[in-house]
């Protein structure tokens, strides 16, 4: 059985949302009652269904919070009010930009999409502008390629564009990091890398060694890389595109093959979270530095 609901639009129920982020669901109500973090849409029963916006802002809530933050002021962090479901999405700042780049896109100008690009690394880190524009924008594209002549090859554009451009970033990242080493690759059959280039440029940031696979990465593989690296972790990125088949008996052989902490991120750790967990896997949601937060918990505690 199918649904016509898209990726983007999907709603979970609050005992998958705190599992992913770890809030429990008591200090999750105090949080929406009194200072307005997330406002979740309701079933005619009543029941509070969160969208994958909720479960990110929460991610980021969270991070803000370990790192010191007060709950008071997370808000105001976060840059004020949860957005209104009803205001248009074009309005924001960022969407005017990904309209930008939509429209450069559309011609094939790659000197255009790199003005805009350049315009927003001057003045976000490179993980603002990935989660807030290029991943948006990357989603947009393979939802409409279907129904679009030139969608696929849009959509291949702006994948070959971001593989290049944040390929030489990580090729020439600054300084030798010396914390745990992490293996770091798509799921099989996953060829989107942008999310595991960017989250491994934040893993090297915070510390981390860190062996970039890349996409489509065969799961029998990766156990003897662990052992061959003497790596404390695998971090495995995924879309919704991910075949369920892929996160059941071959991730479980991978786990216990592996012998250490197997964490999966992207859009498929929230999709298909429950398969994950029987698997043995940690999924990580989609924000890139509370998953960091959450590895680095777990490897301290292990």
């Amino acid at each position: 059985m199918t649904s016509s609901r898209s990726p983007a639009d999907a709603v979970f129920p609050i005992r998958t949302v705190c599992a992913l982020t770890g809030v429990n669901p008591v200090t999750l109500r105090a949080w929406e009652r009194r200072y307005r973090l997330v406002e979740p849409q309701r079933t005619a029963s009543g029941r509070r269904m969160y969208t994958q916006a909720d479960i990110d802002t929460l991610q980021r809530a969270l991070a803000l919070v370990q790192r010191g933050v007060a709950i008071g002021r997370v808000r105001d962090a976060l840059g004020g009010a949860a957005p209104a479901r009803a205001a248009s999405r074009s309005s924001t700042p960022w969407a005017q930009q990904r309209a930008r780049m939509l429209a450069a896109i559309e011609r094939f100008d790659e000197f255009a999409l790199d003005q805009v690009y350049d315009e927003l690394l001057a003045l976000h880190p490179i993980e603002r502008v990935t989660r807030d524009a290029l991943l948006p924008l990357l989603i947009e594209l393979g939802q409409r390629w279907r129904a679009r002549v030139g969608g696929v090859a849009e959509e291949h554009f702006l994948s070959v564009y971001l593989r290049n451009k944040l390929g030489a970033r990580f090729h020439h990242r600054g300084g030798a990091a010396d914390g745990p080493r992490l293996i770091v690759a798509c799921l099989p059959g996953e060829h989107h890398e942008v999310g595991a280039f960017v989250f491994a440029l934040a893993a090297h940031e915070h510390g981390y060694r860190v062996v970039l696979l890349g996409a489509d990465m065969p799961l029998a593989e990766l156990a003897y890389v662990a052992h061959r690296t003497q790596a404390r972790a695998l971090v495995l990125s995924g879309t919704h595109t991910v075949a369920p088949d892929v996160t059941g008996p071959p991730l479980a052989q991978l786990v216990a093959a592996a012998k250490v902490p197997v964490f999966v991120g992207g859009p498929v750790a929230v999709h298909q979270r429950d398969r994950l967990v029987a698997a043995a896997a940690v999924p990580l949601g989609t924000d890139i530095e509370a998953a960091l937060a959450r590895i680095g918990a777990s490897l301290r505690s292990g």
